[in-house]
């Protein structure tokens, strides 16, 4: 098992394993990790459940008993950790240091609505890390099959303008590493293996001919799509939809899963949110409404010399992205009943999609 010394507060003084099991979460891993991250707190006792339906990592909600009832941290967090086996893990590395780097070096600088982080750490490797966030109970994950109003979308797209606006063409994104634009090299290692994963899709599933024939699309344009000039660019979530978003009874929304951030067109995150998780009825009535509130948040918090059609057609180029996350998140993902019927009806949803607002897309 990997070890490391976590960050966020004094180093350890000596390495221990980064669990890769819930059995690992131990109080006496916690209290270290904790500890380690400025928290003076020794957790006695911990008990856990599994909580989510992540596809890349596990979480679990642990209830935790302190030695002193005077704790300044809350009874229960909410760890997410890397398990599975290690080519798996391998395959998405970058995933897992997205997520960690979200919380310690991102998060402070967007205004997006996001749980606490009150400690992590990640191996060398990255194949091996532990998050633990703050406990958003009552708040509820959102079901991606199921998907959600248009009402609850329009609130988790404008919670979005809260991530893209601070950060609006900011040039510095470049320096971030990791996060800076795709340039040509990004598109044609991409393209190398888009193919191959798109490939492998239509022998995983029963396609239609219409999202045959939207992959047929992907692959074709991906290329040159990924690296078109494109003046407007923020920091983006990329897998933004209701899986990974938390609803709380009074309306407040959560976006958790912060896996995939990257630099890119704001709008791809509006274009996955509406064509994955509203269904295609909802989505043509509403969708140029939730679009038109989206913007209006976006001037609100002092966006400028961007108007309604030019985000509008944003909204319509960032389509070809759901096709991208849908094809590589299955490749991606552990294999399950669930994980299939959910990338199914997303690309089944975001096929329609490009064939209603593309004329001549899939044709």
């Amino acid at each position: 098992m990997t070890t490391a010394t976590p960050t966020g507060g004094n180093p350890a003084s000596t390495a221990t394993p980064i669990p890769v099991s819930v059995d690992e979460l131990t109080a006496e891993y916690l209290t270290r990790l904790l500890r380690t991250a400025g928290h003076d707190v020794i957790v006695e006792t911990v008990s856990a459940r599994p909580v989510g339906s992540g596809q890349m990592a596990s979480s679990y909600r642990l209830t935790l008993g302190y030695r002193s009832d005077d704790t300044p941290l809350p009874d229960t967090l909410v760890a997410k950790l890397a398990t599975g086996p290690i080519d798996q893990r391998l395959f998405v590395v970058g995933a897992y240091r997205n997520e960690i780097r979200f919380y310690r070096e991102i998060a402070d600088t967007v205004d997006a609505p996001t749980p606490t982080a009150y400690a992590s750490e990640i191996s060398d490797e990255g194949t091996e890390f532990v998050l633990l966030l703050e406990d958003m109970t009552p708040a509820e994950q959102g079901d991606q099959i199921l998907g959600a109003g248009p009402e609850v979308i329009k609130a988790v797209a404008v919670g979005a303008a809260g991530l893209h606006a601070p950060r609006w063409c900011d040039d510095t994104l470049a320096s971030e590493h990791g996060l800076g634009l795709p340039t040509q090299e990004d598109a044609d290692a991409m393209q190398e293996f888009l193919a191959p994963m798109a490939d492998a899709f239509r022998e995983r599933f029963d396609l239609g001919e219409r999202e045959a024939a939207a992959l047929d699309y992907l692959v074709a344009n991906a290329r040159d799509w990924l690296i078109a000039p494109r003046p407007h660019f923020s920091i983006i979530h990329s897998d933004l939809r209701v899986d990974n978003v938390l609803f709380a009874p009074d309306g407040e929304v959560t976006i958790v899963d912060w896996q995939t951030i990257s630099a890119g067109s704001p709008l791809r995150d509006i274009s996955f949110l509406l064509s994955t998780s509203l269904d295609i009825e909802d989505r043509r009535l509403h969708e140029r409404d939730i679009v038109a509130a989206y913007h209006a948040e976006l001037l609100r918090r002092g966006v400028s010399d961007y108007s309604f059609q030019q985000c509008w057609d944003d909204y319509v180029d960032g389509l070809l992205h759901t096709m991208l996350i849908v094809v590589f998140g299955a490749g991606a993902a552990k294999p399950t009943e669930r994980g299939d019927t959910m990338f199914m009806t997303m690309l089944s949803r975001g096929a329609v999609a490009i064939d209603d607002l593309i004329p001549g897309a899939l044709s």
